[in-house]
């Protein structure tokens, strides 16, 4: 899978790790920065990373900073994204099946490396369910004014 990831400067190390780590997976990584821990504004990357996934140069996004909150509010606001903080492995699952998630955002200052890992492959590794739930998340599309051109049946 084609993986997008950025962070700002308080998630600059755990971006790397998790690089490195999908890079071991076999995905093929696509760093949009930063390239050093000097301090940056989190929207800045978050577009970055997500106008890869409008694009369909990626299949998803993995964004980081110090809670994940700001990086999951910048990403919203780029028509097509939809952008979670998972601080588990069942967030992460459940934001796929039911809400057609592509982009997952991790706190560095709170969450532990192994929990982001797990998280990330179950993220990855889950499926949209449809049915029910493709109605649903055809209406979050048109609240951003975006296609859904990822949905089953479309």
């Amino acid at each position: 899978m084609k993986i997008a990831i950025a962070s700002d400067h308080a998630g600059f190390d755990l971006k790397h790790e998790l690089a490195a780590y999908l890079k071991e997976s076999g995905h093929q990584v696509d760093d949009q920065g930063p390239f050093s821990a000097d301090r940056v504004d989190y929207p800045d990357f978050a577009e970055r990373a997500c106008s890869r996934l409008v694009d369909k140069s990626v299949h998803r996004v993995v964004l980081v900073c110090g809670s994940g909150i700001g990086m999951a509010m910048s990403a919203n606001k780029i028509p097509g994204c939809r952008a979670v903080v998972a601080h588990n492995s069942w967030e992460a699952e459940m934001s796929r099946r039911h809400n057609n998630a592509n982009v997952i955002c991790f706190g560095s200052r709170s969450m532990g490396v192994d929990v982001v890992k797990q998280s990330l492959d179950v993220f990855l590794a889950t499926e949209f369910d449809g049915g029910r739930h493709t109605g649903r998340v055809a209406k979050i599309s048109r609240l951003d004014g975006s296609a859904v051109n990822d949905l089953p049946g479309e």
